[in-house]
């Protein structure tokens, strides 16, 4: 086929026609079953895939590509082959350069974690070392220029530079842990597939970081009694960060959580006592503490107090848990809440899995965490002789033995983490925070 009769197919109705390399595909009976719904996928009809696929690595693993080969229907004719430049445009040509530490889950857009040992070498994550989570191409922002908008209702909308927003308000400084929804996922993975980047226990990391309170811009913006605004409404923010078709990253959080002192919700312009690098939100981002990292949207352009939810899709159809029997076939994203406090977790970060151990007394390093601010009240470590179920045991072990060692959290609230992932198990493989469990062995 050439382009030109690819390009003819643009619709259900005329069939939708997409290329991906020298292949053309028949997508139509796809366009209903796509996981970011049928407007997204509609977008490449009657072209070709790269430009759209170049914004979201997931599509180039394996699965994707064999789903796709079920709808070829052809091949470009020869003079048609060669992709055209246009389609060839990197979106992230301009992503800043990254610490080689890092381990990589996905190039474009950049997602990365850091080894576990560096979690547990300072208290504060180094900004370089920082877990990053990117959803699309890192916004370059001149500061000089930039402006936030700030809207509520009843009140009067304000347009803040970067330099009126740490002039008019005074900074306030929080040490603050972020975590992915995904951390942990390869775990959830071993049980059975999910889809999602393939985090390990380092999608998690702490600073301390400096801004706005939040409830101080809002409040100067005229929020009021008299803005008709309740505590069920809530705070939308959406990002500098767009995809090909302008769409900006959106997410919310409840009003009263942004109006809550206690809560000490941030837009933050310095990490660590420094401004915030560009993968973490140059020049301002939210900063919500106790609350997951996708709620903590970077590279902010507007701040809206909304009676609803953000219509993001990431608000709306990610980033949301489902018991263990909902698949792809029969999951309804509208039906469960959006993930906001996150449940307690802990993990093990030295040894590594399948070290090597001197026998004798064993150093354990790791990291326990809540969210929503509740404090972790103890966090018990074990070891388990292989074969045993997980056991909890303290006994010597000889030369040879293969040992599991365990750590589970509690928090102030009495949650524990579930000894399992079976039973926490779901299709995006989120909320993952089950006993870690790491493999060692002893050496003489």
């Amino acid at each position: 086929y050439t382009r030109a009769e690819v390009a003819q197919h643009r619709t259900p109705r005329d069939r939708v026609w997409v290329t991906y390399g020298t292949d053309v595909f028949d997508v139509t009976e796809f366009v209903e079953l796509h996981p970011g719904g049928p407007d997204k996928i509609l977008l490449a009809a009657g072209g070709a895939l790269e430009p759209f696929w170049a914004l979201y690595a997931v599509h180039s693993q394996p699965h994707v590509l064999e789903l796709l080969r079920d709808y070829k229907v052809g091949e470009l004719s020869p003079e048609d082959a060669a992709v055209t430049p246009g389609d060839t445009a990197d979106p992230f040509a301009g992503d800043p350069p990254r610490h080689p530490a890092l381990r990589v889950n996905s190039s474009k857009p950049f997602n990365a974690e850091p080894p576990p040992e560096l979690l547990t070498q300072s208290f504060l994550t180094p900004n370089e070392l920082f877990f990053t989570r990117n959803h699309l191409p890192v916004p370059s922002v001149e500061p000089g220029s930039y402006r936030l908008r700030v809207e509520v209702p009843g009140g009067r909308a304000l347009s803040l530079s970067l330099a009126e927003l740490r002039r008019r308000f005074p900074k306030h400084e929080v040490t603050a842990t972020l975590q992915c929804a995904g951390n942990r996922r390869s775990e959830m993975s071993r049980e059975r597939p999910v889809k999602g980047l393939d985090w390990g226990i380092g999608a998690i990391s702490t600073a301390r970081w400096g801004g706005a309170r939040l409830r101080d811009v809002l409040l100067a913006a005229g929020f009021g009694e008299k803005s008709g605004a309740t505590e069920d409404w809530h705070v939308c923010f959406e990002g500098l960060d767009t995809d090909a078709t302008g769409t900006p990253y959106g997410a919310s959080i409840p009003l009263k959580r942004a109006l809550s002192g206690e809560a000490e919700v941030l837009l933050a312009y310095e990490m660590n006592g420094q401004e915030l690098p560009r993968d973490h939100g140059f020049p301002v981002r939210a900063l919500v503490p106790g609350v997951v990292g996708a709620r903590s949207v970077k590279w902010l352009r507007s701040v809206v107090v909304s009676p609803s939810e953000s219509p993001s899709h990431w608000q709306q159809n990610d980033y949301k848990g489902f018991c263990p029997s909902v698949d792809w076939d029969s999951v309804d994203f509208r039906s469960a809440p959006a993930i906001q406090e996150l449940p307690v977790q802990s993990a093990i970060t030295e040894p590594r899995p399948g070290a090597a151990v001197p026998a004798g007394e064993l150093t354990v390093k790791g990291y326990a965490w809540s969210g929503g601010g509740r404090e972790v009240i103890r966090v018990r470590r074990g070891t388990g002789m292989g074969g045993n179920g997980g056991k909890w045991l303290r006994a010597a072990a000889p030369a040879g033995t293969r040992l599991e060692i365990v750590c589970k959290a509690v928090d102030s609230s009495y949650n524990v983490q579930p000894d399992s992932v079976g039973g926490i198990w779901n299709l995006r493989g989120v909320l993952s925070n089950a006993w870690h469990r790491v493999g060692v062995t002893v050496t003489p």
